[in-house]
């Protein structure tokens, strides 16, 4: 059997209609996996599921918005009535806020806890159940690397990173006799369609010049790529990976060591 196969295995992905999410859902389709898709732009959970299809690909598109359990909840029996199992879940969806804790309202606080802490809550709950009942099971978290360093204007955003990454933790810990394994990525730059549009819409005309600056923020001197995360999913959520549970695998071109 190659490896990194994931053949009979259905795996979830909130938040993948772009970006990472988007890049994940396609290897893990190409790697054999039955995909579904949980994205609150319905639209563009479609774009992602044409382009698996077209592959030759098998991907499902569910709308959801992560933040209220009850829908989450349903999706997640709908699939396991659907598929008979829930092997893998990518928590992937997430959103980004600027702002130190002065300039960060309670409106902002209130929105980036809803989507980045509960939202990653509400999937683990979600799927725990039948991973418990069909006796095995993968989550991955996405975390980032202000889940572990302080990063300028980024008081909500990193707050959320840092409960993303003990929740990790304590999943991991929970439910190790039940042979469910959590782990988490910090990525750290990485250029996404997002990217693009916070330079168009805060640096009009310097959006060049913007980006060469971020990307050198990164030691290695480039922003990452979404297939890059997407690859190291792939071996986090693989049979590959099976004594590796608890952890977080910083991608992040060297930020956090080498900036330390």
């Amino acid at each position: 059997m190659p490896i990194f196969d994931l053949s009979e295995q259905v795996a979830v992905i909130t938040g993948g209609g772009s970006g990472i999410g988007q890049s994940i859902a396609e290897v893990f389709a190409q790697q054999g996996a039955e995909v579904h898709i949980l994205e609150i732009n319905e639209v563009s959970g479609q774009e992602t599921q044409a382009k698996i299809r077209q592959a030759g690909g098998n991907a499902f598109v569910h709308a959801c918005d992560i933040a209220q359990q009850s829908k989450v909840m349903d999706v997640a029996e709908r699939i396991f009535q659907q598929s008979h199992a829930i092997n893998i879940w990518v928590n992937n969806a997430g959103i980004a806020h600027i702002g130190n804790v002065e300039t960060t309202t309670e409106e902002d606080f209130d929105r980036i806890y809803a989507v980045n802490i509960k939202g990653v809550y509400n999937g683990i709950r979600a799927c725990v159940p039948y991973m418990k009942q069909q006796g095995s099971g993968v989550i991955l978290n996405m975390a980032s690397v202000a889940s572990f360093i302080g990063l300028t204007d980024r008081f909500a955003y990193s707050t959320s990173k840092g409960a993303v990454f003990t929740m990790t933790l304590s999943v991991a810990k929970d439910y190790i006799h039940d042979n469910i394994r959590c782990n988490c990525i910090g990525p750290g730059r990485v250029h996404t369609p997002f990217v693009d549009g916070f330079l168009k819409k805060n640096y009009p005309g310097q959006e060049v010049e913007m980006f060469e600056k971020l990307s050198q923020t990164q030691p290695i001197g480039r922003m990452g790529n979404p297939e890059e995360i997407a690859y190291l999913a792939l071996y986090l959520c693989s049979k590959e990976a099976g004594f590796i549970t608890g952890s977080f695998y910083p991608i992040d071109g060297g930020f956090i060591t080498l900036n330390s």
